[in-house]
């Protein structure tokens, strides 16, 4: 089977079927495919590329097939162990350097890090912040380890249910990608919300109630004048601006996504 008539075989979109076939041939670019359209390929890599094919037509995210994601121009590695990083969550990253930078703080922990993708890319924007980053998941925090390991990235990884065994250490600033779907939501029966870990996307209730845990012990793990981000669903600002202003927090504001969607939520602890 030549390459072109491979791309068009098993009935994948066709931009997908182009990433599944560089990475079953360990290739990177598309130009080679464009060069090489009439070359034969070997029985093993159609065999793959078909098993493959297979999967994405199933709904597999393509994300899992490649076993790869960028995020903030950096390659992180996603398995089905790890919720699969979204531009949505860069505006998170943006307003935590942002923070961190303006305020001079010196450390920030990450909150069930999953791929480990929000802190790595703090960490890569501002080298000399002290990052910690926290999940409940050992197979999760394996992830992220491999990530910060294959970046150079010295983030600091702890196995942890939110802050339970962070003792009374304390940061400047604290993220977190919360699961916060609802369990009722009828997107998690969709899309690639079905292949996703389902404790990372929702609480099993309300989908607040992860939120309503982190913003009422953030206090003891934040320095006077730190900060706390949540991000959260298109729904629920309104609550979560009201969870984090029941707990003291101040300063609360409010940001929207490329979309327009409000996205997270932030508020500074004693300032």
């Amino acid at each position: 089977m030549k390459v072109k008539e491979a791309l068009r075989a098993f009935g994948t979109d066709y931009r997908d079927a182009e990433l599944l076939l560089l990475h079953s041939l360990g290739k990177d670019e598309r130009s080679w495919l464009i060069a090489h359209d009439h070359d034969e390929l070997p029985t093993d890599v159609v065999e793959v590329f078909s098993s493959m094919s297979t999967e994405r037509l199933k709904g597999v995210p393509l994300a899992y097939l490649l076993g790869h994601r960028e995020f903030w121009s950096l390659k992180l590695k996603v398995t089905c162990d790890v919720l699969i990083p979204r531009p949505e969550t860069e505006l998170l990253v943006e307003w935590a350097v942002e923070l961190a930078s303006h305020y001079d703080l010196d450390s920030m922990l990450d909150l069930g890090t999953g791929s480990g993708a929000i802190a790595l890319a703090v960490q890569h924007d501002l080298p000399n912040l002290s990052v910690t980053a926290s999940d409940i998941s050992e197979l999760a925090l394996s992830v992220a380890r491999e990530n910060a390991e294959g970046l150079g990235l010295p983030v600091e990884f702890v196995e942890s249910s939110w802050f339970g065994a962070l003792a009374q250490r304390r940061w400047g600033l604290i993220a977190s990608n919360p699961p916060y779907v609802s369990v009722d939501d009828a997107h998690l029966l969709e899309g690639d919300l079905r292949f996703e870990p389902n404790t990372a996307l929702t609480d099993g209730g309300d989908g607040l109630s992860s939120i309503r845990e982190i913003v009422s012990n953030a206090p003891d793990h934040l320095e006077a004048g730190g900060w706390l981000l949540i991000e959260h669903g298109y729904d629920q600002a309104t609550d979560v601006r009201s969870i984090l202003e029941l707990n003291g927090f101040s300063q609360v504001s409010l940001r929207h996504d490329l979309g327009g969607r409000p996205r997270v939520t932030g508020g500074c602890w004693q300032c």
